[in-house]
Order: C-alpha cells, then sequence, then structure tokens
C-alpha cells in the first residue's frame, strides 16, 4: 500500500480541478461562458473561481483531490496516488505554502557498466539496445551495488544532453531479485525511449520496453521508429477506467501521439490494467491490446524466442 507524508497531501491539496482537467482530461472541459467551465461528462458540474459545485447532486469543493473522491469514486489512498507528484498551479491562494517537489536521489555512478551490460544481455536484450540506453543517459549502473538504475526525464527533454531534467529512477539488482525506485521518484516521468511516429508502445516495466526493442530488431524493424513507455508498474483499483499516470502524463506531452499498443503481463492485473486504459482512453485513441505471445510478460516472450526458457514453462 502507497505511503504518502503531511507534505504530500497538503501538495495534492493545493492543486484545483481546474488546473487538474487542463493538464490531465482537456477533452472533458467545456467552456459555459466567461472563467466558468463544466466538464463534458457532467454538464451540472460547473467550475469557477478557484471552486467547483455539482448541482444536481449539490456537492462540491474546491480542489482536484475532492474532486476525484466525491465526483470519481476514488478512496483517498487512490486519489493520492492519481495526483502524487502532479504539478502545481502557477498561482496558489493564500496562505497555503508552496511545497517543493522531492529531489530524485541518483546513487553514485559506477565507472563502467560491465554487470548491467552481462545482467541485461542475460535477460536475453540485445548489445544495440543496452549501448543506446547507456549511451543516452536513459541507464546506468551503480557504484555500491552495481545496479542497474533505469531513468526517466521531464518534459524539457528526455536526456541530459538535450537539457532534461531525470525525475524517476526505478532499480534492478544484477544479483538476486531487488527491484525498487529511487527515492523522490516521480510515477508522472516513467522510463520511456520517444520515438518519431503516432504510436506509443506501453510495458509494465522498462525491461520488458527493452525485450520489445531487442524483439522489433531480431524482425529487420526499426526499433526507434516508435514511442515505447514503461508504466513503472500497475495496481489494482476497484475503480473503472483507470488511467495510469506514467501514460496520462507520456501523452500531455506527446500530443501527436494518436495509437496505444499494449503489451502488459499476462496475469489479472496486466489484463485489470488494459481494461482500465481501453476504457478511459477510447473515446480519444486508437487502442490494440497485445499482450506477449507466450510467457507471462514480454521478456519472457523474449527469452523463449532466444532459448533462455522453454515455451512449455509457461501458459497465456
Amino acid at each position: 500500500m502507497a505511503y504518502f507524508t503531511p507534505e504530500d497531501i497538503q501538495q495534492a491539496k493545493q492543486l484545483d480541478l481546474l488546473t487538474y482537467l487542463q493538464i490531465y482530461e482537456p477533452d472533458q472541459l467545456v467552456k459555459v461562458s466567461g472563467d466558468t467551465y463544466c466538464t463534458k461528462e457532467h454538464d451540472s458540474l460547473k467550475i469557477s473561481n478557484g471552486k467547483w459545485h455539482w448541482f444536481s447532486r449539490q456537492i462540491g469543493g474546491k480542489t482536484a483531490l475532492d474532486y476525484l473522491v466525491k465526483v470519481k469514486g476514488c478512496s483517498f489512498l487512490e486519489a493520492m496516488e492519481i495526483l502524487h507528484g502532479a504539478p502545481l498551479p502557477k498561482t496558489i491562494p493564500a496562505p497555503a505554502p508552496k511545497v517543493e517537489s522531492k529531489k530524485l536521489l541518483l546513487p553514485e555512478r559506477n565507472g563502467n557498466a560491465d554487470a548491467v551490460v552481462h545482467y541485461l544481455k542475460s535477460r536475453g536484450i540485445h548489445d544495440v539496445v543496452i549501448h543506446y540506453c547507456l549511451e543516452n543517459d536513459l541507464l546506468f549502473e551503480s557504484r555500491k551495488y552495481h545496479s542497474a538504475v533505469f531513468l526517466g526525464y521531464d518534459k524539457g527533454g528526455w536526456f541530459w544532453q538535450k537539457g532534461g531534467v531525470p525525475r524517476y529512477g526505478n532499480v534492478r539488482g544484477t544479483v538476486g531479485d531487488y527491484k525498487g525506485e529511487l527515492s523522490g521518484s516521480d510515477k508522472h516521468y516513467s522510463f520511456s525511449i520517444p520515438g518519431n511516429s503516432q504510436t506509443v508502445h506501453v510495458f509494465e516495466s522498462a525491461i520488458d520496453a527493452l525485450s520489445y526493442a531487442t524483439l522489433e530488431l531480431f524482425e529487420g524493424r526499426n526499433w526507434r521508429e516508435d514511442h515505447l513507455l514503461s508504466l513503472a508498474g500497475v495496481f489494482v483499483t476497484k475503480r473503472e477506467n483507470v488511467v495510469p499516470v506514467a501514460l496520462s502524463r507520456y501523452l500531455a506531452d506527446h500530443p501527436e501521439i494518436r495509437t496505444l499498443r499494449l503489451h502488459l503481463d499476462n496475469d489479472a492485473i496486466g489484463r485489470g490494467a488494459v481494461a482500465g486504459i481501453i476504457g478511459g482512453l477510447r473515446d480519444r485513441y486508437e487502442i490494440w491490446d497485445e499482450p506477449p505471445r507466450c510467457g507471462k510478460d514480454v521478456n519472457d516472450q523474449l527469452k523463449i524466442r532466444v532459448g533462455l526458457k522453454k515455451k512449455e514453462e509457461y501458459s497465456r
């Protein structure tokens, strides 16, 4: 279960509904007159002067957090999961203090990435894909534990050479099964490899994304053409039509995208996440559900392809 500090909660409460909708659900906003808006889903829900009121239900509030709980039916924790790390509005009503975003704490880098290269190759990932990530600062090896650290950047740029700032770090142990996130990670900016097309391929993990890139390379296709995005994991929720924050943020930052191809895991959680994404975005995007052809995830499919695993060990 996610844990949120008092500072996280205070920051979430500073995000007003209009700003939230402008960033994450712009298609839901309908201008009524002047500074008054309603939503496409609820025309009696009016937003004005920093407040909102749903007249047909006689409920209202000020914040996006209020809206997610009272209108969308989220639990408090589910609403916080959606809002955690969301940008604050440019103007914050006094006297609420501005809360600084958490700083991503990067571990010291090792002088080489030998352990990471060996580990990823043992997962079937091709040298070309591995070295592309290393050379573009999407991946490095930590000095202390020799773990693989996958980085996600904000919209200022996806590589450090292009002015981007790392905002997310996923850690995979090269020995053992350790998985974790760097302190200060913001899931809105998960690991990705932006492409040049109008299609994004979506995965649960960075390793699945690199596995897919390897499979594309084996087929002789240009694995750099389409966008590749890791969701940094998915979770079970009682809500319907939940779109992971990493995907919402990526689509907002890449308005050219028209098609989503989902490669989530062959398990109940992965299938549930696919249903939520399709339900939440099918009216705006062409969406294809393309789970692994064999194995639990895309890396399993790759390992079966290269002979590192036996196909009969898995079932769809």
